[in-house]
């Protein structure tokens, strides 16, 4: 494979940069004492990063009523670019109330500290219960996703961010590889055809087999787990790490595989974080994109293929990044291998479903996922984490 420049480019053609210069940052921390602040709780400090890094390109800030609007109800930017997730900095009636438009906000982390800037353009109300059905699909107040969207402010921030200054991921600073250094690796190894691949979950035998099945057409994977704020009862970031990294060291071929982490937030949205998903590994360089069953799915919220279906509903030149839809893969006790319906003879009592709840489940209940399931060395690790006893 010969040196390659950027397969592909980031979604609105450029790649955003919303890190303050030095000289910004000067100029912001002199002003430090004196700007109106606002905190941020953990989701809004991902997405300011995420803008700030480019991986949700081309927005360069908080969401305008214009974009709100039609990313709700069309799935589209106000200029008819595809995007499917409202990225909104909600505070409430009382928190708006003294910010003057036209000014700059001080943006404050949990902790009180100083991260980013925000140059407010605009203040609006928006329609919870409307999102919620229209995004989420759903307006109950169970689905995690829908239960922030309740519990957030009334009033929506809207304008240009600046990051004050990157700083190195607390946990994983190895693997904190925003969008322009994962395009220079790419060109580094000379890749040409990318898959990106979304998890919140520690990857079992089906996810390992879409994976290779994927990496037979293409040059590389970019294993990108998503480190940002999830569920209470999802495994934990540094747990998820650590099973990967074995998986990598035992069973991929190391040459062909990037592990890097995703600083997002989950939204649990289905079909719309799928879309959601592939356009920000279209940022970080992937010319193409895992699919699987009920991604970023919750519950029984969404359809088994629901996103997949609905890449369907945009051109790909639209997209600009290539879906890779795969069937629910399950161990088949007659062939003993993993397979999907398309690829096995089995019946269906012949067939080992695995899923990361499964997953989930088990640890919780003090069992070890078996081989079927989860690589012995993986399943070694979550049970260690879960201080299950691991059979001699």
């Amino acid at each position: 494979m010969s040196h390659n420049p950027d397969a592909i480019a980031p979604h609105g053609g450029q790649l955003v940069n919303r890190i303050a210069t030095p000289e910004q940052r000067a100029e912001f921390l002199s002003k430090a004492d004196f700007l109106p602040r606002v905190q941020l709780d953990d989701r809004a400090v991902s997405d300011v990063e995420m803008i700030a890094i480019g991986a949700f390109s081309p927005l360069t800030g908080f969401m305008n009523q214009e974009d709100y609007d039609r990313t709700v109800t069309e799935m589209r930017l106000a200029n008819g670019l595809v995007w499917s997730i409202p990225i909104t900095l909600s505070v409430s009636e009382e928190v708006a109330s003294p910010l003057q438009e036209g000014g700059l906000i001080r943006l404050d982390n949990s902790r009180g500290e100083f991260i980013g800037v925000l140059q407010l353009t605009q203040k609006y109300n928006y329609d919870k219960t409307r999102e919620a059905i229209k995004v989420y699909r759903t307006d109950d107040a169970k689905h995690p996703g829908v239960q922030v969207l309740y519990n957030q402010g009334n009033v929506h921030l809207a304008g240009d961010i600046w990051l004050l200054q990157r700083e190195p991921h607390p946990q994983f600073p190895t693997y904190q590889i925003d969008p322009a250094a994962s395009r220079q690796l790419f060109r580094d190894k000379g890749w040409k055809t990318i898959v990106g691949f979304q998890t919140r979950n520690p990857i079992h035998r089906a996810h390992e087999y879409i994976q290779k099945c994927a990496l037979e057409i293409v040059d590389g994977l970019f294993l990108h787990p998503l480190v940002g704020a999830t569920k209470e009862d999802d495994i934990a970031a540094d747990v998820r790490m650590r099973c990967y990294e074995i998986l990598l060291e035992h069973y991929y071929p190391l040459d062909r595989v990037s592990l890097a982490i995703n600083p997002a937030a989950m939204r649990y949205a289905g079909p719309r974080e799928a879309i959601f998903h592939a356009l920000i590994r279209k940022n970080y360089g992937c010319t193409h994109f895992i699919v699987g069953r009920d991604h970023a799915g919750v519950g029984d919220y969404y359809g088994t293929y629901d996103a997949q279906y609905i890449f369907d509903e945009f051109a790909p030149s639209e997209l600009g990044i290539v879906p890779m839809k795969f069937e629910h893969a399950f161990y088949c006790t007659r062939t003993k291998q993993m397979a999907t319906s398309k690829t096995s003879p089995s019946r269906p009592e012949e067939r080992i479903h695995l899923s990361g709840t499964k997953v989930r489940e088990m640890l919780r209940r003090g069992e070890l996922p078996p081989a079927e399931f989860s690589r012995p060395e993986v399943a070694a690790e979550l049970a260690r984490a879960m201080r299950i006893e691991v059979p001699a």
